[in-house]
């Protein structure tokens, strides 16, 4: 089991929109991921249930990552919005971080840059929970190919130790609550 405990859950999928391929997909890749055996134990994530009838709308997940070890993220709990688009997997889903992260590949509104995010680079093979591995990673090793152009990624090329140092401290302040 993951870091979340995962329950037999008993909900009904609503189908809302999107192509039955993408229904298809999502359903298979929630199914496989809540079976897994050894699912990843840093990062998890899962549809959106709506409390008032139990309903699940596939098209929407929330994603957790824990704070890798060893970096100045380690110890946190970063919280994920997860969009899939209705003709997915053909086109990546639009993943955003709800809790602050100071980081070079993160902007202040959440938005993650990383290449397999976008369309020209994204491959219908990718499951929502191997690019989650893959925002675990430009945690600990962020996409020099893919920096935003910001002062934090110029503070990661010019000032490694300022940069963890301010990392750390927001990890305490907005991750560890």
């Amino acid at each position: 089991m993951g870091f979340l405990a995962k329950k037999k859950i008993s909900v009904s999928f609503s189908l809302g929109r999107g192509s039955s391929t993408a229904t298809k997909r999502i359903k298979k890749e929630f199914k496989d991921y809540l079976g897994d055996r050894n699912p990843p134990s840093h990062c998890s994530g899962g549809p959106v249930v709506v409390r008032h009838n139990s309903s699940v709308d596939l098209f929407k997940w929330n994603g957790v990552i824990m704070g890798p070890s060893d970096c100045p993220f380690e110890g946190g709990v970063f919280y994920l919005s997860i969009v899939i688009p209705s003709d997915y997997p053909f086109k990546p889903p639009v993943i955003k971080f709800k809790t602050k992260v100071f980081h070079p590949n993160i902007d202040e509104s959440g938005n993650i840059q990383l290449s397999i995010l976008r369309k020209k680079y994204w491959t219908p093979a990718m499951t929502i929970i191997k690019t989650l591995l893959g925002i675990c990673s430009i945690l600990t090793d962020p996409d020099t190919e893919d920096y935003m152009s910001n002062p934090i990624s110029a503070m990661y090329r010019t000032n490694r130790d300022q940069y963890d140092k301010i990392a750390r401290e927001w990890t305490r302040r907005y991750a560890m609550e």
